[in-house]
């Protein structure tokens, strides 16, 4: 059974940082595209920045040059390093990956989210 697991969410100051991260684990071919998503109170689920498998990024205009996404392929695992962090950043956090299987078909997994709280 495939599982993203995240950690990092914690509450922090404004100006401060965080390091997200999410495994992936259980069994399957390989993992093409990972990224991260949030989702605050009252607000749809918004990309945050995603990372592809030759290592291109793209981010959301309200991250860019505070925020940066890498990956560790041979550990299965996707980081998201937050600096500057501002009250609206503050949301639940949810790692995506898309996942290869065995038998090469292509399958979209979400962890279960962490929070963030950025106070002001």
């Amino acid at each position: 059974q495939v599982q993203l697991v995240e950690s990092g969410g914690d509450l922090v100051q404004a100006g401060g940082s965080l390091r997200l991260s999410c495994a992936a684990s259980g069994s399957f071919f390989s993992i093409n595209r990972m990224g991260w998503y949030r989702q605050a109170p009252g607000n749809q689920r918004e990309l945050v920045a995603i990372i592809s498998t030759d290592g291109s990024t793209n981010y959301a205009d309200s991250v860019k040059g505070r925020f940066t996404i890498s990956r560790d392929n041979a550990k299965n695992t996707v980081y998201l390093q937050m600096n500057s962090l501002k009250p609206e950043d503050s949301a639940v956090y949810y790692c995506n990956a898309v996942l290869i299987t065995w038998s090469r078909r292509q399958y979209d997994y979400w962890g279960q989210g962490t929070q963030v709280t950025v106070s002001s």
